[in-house]
């Protein structure tokens, strides 16, 4: 029962709750991909919030809550439910799915790098080139590794003044700069005729926007905080009310306001953050600032490649010593740092990094990552809803300290089958090219997502079939489930 009584030591008020929720979930990376929809963008946002951001959040709660006082995350939460077998899938795809994101957002760091020089023109040519991205991601992330290995007992304040100079304060100074343009006469780039519904018959305008789902994924780890707000029943929803709304103000505000001074047409997935930075300052001649806002981005890029680096690698670490995992992957260094993990960790992401060598562009390595992060972070939010809903007839007794709907399984299953339709949704439309983008050969597009799933996918049931008693490691205090006992 310690994590119960740990939780009794502070409580979290409704509005740190939700700024915590905003400073996970929120990247400025990605509002690119949106800005090529215009007003439309707006819809797609609302539309992922409605049917992914807030089932998530809201189902992770109830699990969380559920076994607030044992290990495991999502491995214990499907593996429940399911099997072992299924939980330790949702693990590994939780961890793997990380380990694939960090050459993406690390993309986006190189390219901030890049644009800390004066000359725009300069600095966009060398932020398309792959050599010098693949350079520095693979530097920044071996960098953040090593940090990693020493101990993790100074990140959380990095994290946090990460998250605010590199997320908040330039997302609030994005849009203000934005109204100031408007204002003072600048013109708006920002397509208008198209109006706020996009043409849903056209199968073109939904694959791009399929990775909207990811720029909300992450929320279920705010679960582990539900029994640590007070009146958790009445505070944790708005909570998380009050963080979506403040998430979802960011995206479309900010996605409008890049949209407004970068043509459609001239929208890069890696570079027009900065560019619409560069373009606003120039027209306020405040050009030196462009490399004040790279060098914040750049700040907040490795302060949360920093948190991530050792975060689900964690969580799999404690499933891998209750039997699940060789004792290769088991090794700690002096610091109880889980040094083999993040090791093979790094060889996945310099591999990744690599594919820069067969892609046509950066950009194309870029999207192409982001949708295989999709593609295995979606098959884990399946398994989460749909446990979700099984446990609520596998476990009816088990007591819900946070309860969706007072009595009866209505409204869980409106919000669990929500989730899960709209994953479902999203895993199919991730496999299709968006046309809005040039993604090179479009075989290697689909060898790569296809083959890519299946080797991730797979790896996990071949390890789970290896599984040796021996695998146990004699000091796990890992609980058994409720099916064992």
């Amino acid at each position: 029962m310690q994590s119960n009584s740990k939780s009794t030591a502070f409580r979290l008020s409704v509005m740190t709750l939700a700024i915590m929720n905003v400073t996970a979930v929120v990247s400025l990376r990605g509002l690119a991909t949106e800005a090529i929809y215009g007003l439309q963008s707006a819809f797609y946002y609302l539309f992922a919030a409605i049917v992914f951001l807030i089932p998530t959040a809201m189902v992770a709660a109830e699990l969380a809550a559920m076994f607030a006082e044992k290990q495991g995350g999502v491995f214990r939460w499907v593996g429940e439910a399911f099997g072992a077998r299924a939980g330790f899938l949702a693990i590994w795809l939780q961890w793997i799915q990380s380990t694939i994101w960090y050459p993406t957002v690390l993309t986006f760091g190189a390219v901030s790098i890049a644009f800390i020089g004066m000359d725009t023109t300069t600095d966009a040519a060398l932020a398309s080139n792959r050599l010098f991205t693949l350079v520095v991601v693979l530097a920044i992330y071996w960098i953040a590794t090593f940090i990693s290995l020493k101990g993790l007992g100074w990140v959380g304040k990095v994290s946090k003044w990460g998250g605010i100079i590199g997320t908040i304060i330039p997302a609030g100074l994005l849009i203000l700069l934005a109204i100031i343009y408007l204002a003072t006469g600048g013109h708006n780039n920002l397509p208008m005729k198209n109006g706020f519904f996009p043409d849903l018959s056209n199968f073109d305008n939904l694959v791009l926007a399929s990775s909207i789902f990811l720029f909300y994924a992450g929320m279920e780890m705010m679960g582990i905080h539900v029994m640590e707000v007070d009146n958790p029943k009445r505070n944790y929803p708005r909570a998380i009310i009050i963080g979506s709304l403040i998430t979802v103000l960011i995206f479309i505000l900010g996605t409008f306001a890049l949209g407004i001074i970068v043509p459609a047409k001239d929208i890069s997935l890696t570079q027009t953050l900065l560019i619409g930075f560069d373009n606003y300052f120039s027209y306020l001649r405040m050009s030196w600032m462009g490399s004040v806002i790279a060098v914040m981005l750049v700040f907040g890029v490795l302060a949360g490649v920093l948190t991530w680096v050792a975060g689900p690698s964690k969580g799999i670490f404690t499933v891998g010593r209750a039997g699940y995992l060789p004792p290769f992957f088991q090794k700690t260094n002096s610091q109880g740092v889980q040094r083999n993990i993040l090791l093979v960790q790094g060889v996945i992401v310099t591999i990744l990094g690599l594919l820069f060598v067969v892609m046509p562009s950066v950009q194309s390595f870029y999207q192409i990552l982001s949708q295989m992060t999709v593609l295995l972070y979606l098959i884990m939010y399946m398994l989460m809803f749909a446990a979700a809903i099984t446990l609520r007839y596998k476990l009816p007794k088990r007591e819900r300290p946070f309860r969706l709907g007072a009595k009866g399984n209505g409204l869980m299953w409106i919000l669990a089958g929500l989730g899960f339709c709209g994953s479902l949704l999203a895993f199919v439309l991730s496999f299709i090219p968006p046309s809005q983008i040039a993604v090179g050969s479009k075989t290697v597009w689909f060898v790569v997502l296809i083959v890519g799933a299946i080797i991730f996918v797979g790896i996990p049931f071949i390890i789970y079939a290896m599984r040796r008693p021996t695998w146990r490691s004699a000091d796990s205090d890992f609980e058994k489930f409720e099916w064992e006992k």
